[in-house]
């Protein structure tokens, strides 16, 4: 589960993480209040979406097709105001939210049909000395937390890592001690800094690792941490996302969620605790475990084409939660064919059939449909769908039914 920026700073500053002032608006009324409350020759406005880059993106509407499509190539100058701004005044303050609120938000993160701006951040100003990176995530390799620190502050560190990775300084928290203060130090030794920005910074690290480990992070990146004129490192923005399977631990950091962020089609999927991840094809894909709707994906990719959704009904689903599952492929309109590929153990295959045919009668079929039932009451399976009125393909195995689902898409097409 992703936050907006101002709520990760709130979480930061619970644990003694250094922030700047802010506060969050959703009016220019409220953004001129904002200023003049923080004082100071100049605030930044910022708007809060679930993507990084908003410095650098740009409005629909305000800039053209192919400036916007320049923003989602990474272009560094593209002409126009971006989604984060330095100001001077409450006047200037409350111009930049007006101009930002309810407008949609285009950056190389968010994809062209961007994010609409809801929420804006009003911050105060800082004297920037020095820009660096510091992240904090669990490294699955090793298995073991990394905390991740560069020179190359408020650049993207997938860019540096692809470019200049030796700008990456790693250390791993011990699962037992946790991060030591000499790792810390370490990381600030490399980041070269001396003094009281050296001893800030040694600070700064073990306390955003300590707000990790306590909310349950999946992520917790300071892009850019930034080293004040007085020696003072501060968190000048901040990306934080949780594992959800411990978000029951956290109610006040479930209440942030954003459903205006989120995907409508993966919130419908949540309420009946299935693992829904809508993607860019034309294939839906229904199956019972997470490994096997990867080969499931992987073998619609294999065949020539691409699969719309990742969509786990899980071992024990009930004819309610496919019935449910069905309905959520069926109603994304990108979906021309439904690849339902399910082993059964757990879950048996009779109940999935009763739940396509529950589906189906709901929301009826304008698609190819291929059904591949392979374990328990695969039989009583089989002959429900047989016995139905329903036009189902049948598939032997996973590469038989990938490649009949593709053929039929193709045909429905004319291709």
């Amino acid at each position: 589960m992703k936050i907006h920026e101002y709520q990760a700073k709130q979480i930061l500053a619970r644990h003694g993480v250094a922030v700047l002032q802010g506060h969050v608006v959703t009016t220019a009324e409220e953004a001129a209040t904002a200023a003049e409350k923080l004082g100071g020759p100049v605030v930044v406005v910022k708007s809060q979406v679930h993507a990084g880059g908003r410095g650098k993106g740009r409005f629909l509407g305000d800039v053209s097709d192919a400036d916007i499509q320049a923003v989602l190539a990474g272009a560094e100058e593209v002409p126009g105001k971006g989604g984060v701004r330095v100001v001077k005044g409450a006047a200037a303050a409350a111009e930049a939210a007006g101009d930002m609120l309810g407008k949609t938000l285009v950056t190389k993160q968010t994809g062209a049909e961007g994010s609409k701006v809801n929420t804006v951040y009003i911050e105060a100003g800082c004297d920037i000395a020095r820009e660096l990176y510091l992240g904090v995530l669990l490294d699955r390799d090793v298995g073991k937390v990394v905390v991740m620190a560069s020179v190359e502050g408020g650049t993207e560190i997938e860019e540096v890592a692809e470019h200049n990775p030796e700008l990456i300084l790693k250390v791993h928290a011990d699962p037992i001690t946790g991060l030591g203060a000499w790792q810390a130090r370490e990381l600030a030794f490399g980041l070269g800094l001396t003094g009281a920005a050296y001893k800030s910074a040694v600070k700064f690290i073990l306390k955003l690792y300590t707000a990790f480990m306590a909310e349950d992070c999946a992520m917790a990146e300071i892009n850019p941490m930034v080293v004040t004129g007085a020696g003072e490192v501060v968190a000048l923005d901040c990306k934080m996302s949780f594992d959800e399977n411990a978000m029951y631990r956290h109610k006040a950091n479930l209440e942030m969620r954003d459903f205006d962020e989120e995907e409508p089609s993966e919130i419908e999927a949540g309420k009946y605790d299935l693992s829904f991840v809508k993607l860019d094809g034309n294939i839906g894909c229904m199956v019972n475990g997470a490994g096997l709707a990867m080969a499931t994906m992987d073998i619609i990719k294999f065949y020539g084409s691409e699969p719309a959704n990742f969509l786990d009904v899980g071992g024990g689903a009930t004819e309610e939660k496919v019935t449910a599952a069905f309905k959520i492929i069926t109603a994304d309109p990108a979906v021309e064919g439904i690849f339902v590929n399910i082993f059964g153990g757990i879950m048996k295959c009779d109940v999935i059939a009763a739940g396509c045919l529950a589906a189906v009668k709901e929301v009826g079929l304008t698609v190819p449909l291929v059904v591949r039932l392979a374990g328990t009451n695969v039989e009583e399976g089989k002959k429900l769908l047989n016995d139905s009125d329903l036009a189902v393909i049948s598939a032997d195995s996973m590469a038989d039914g990938a490649q009949k689902i593709v053929n039929a898409v193709n045909a429905a097409k004319g291709a």
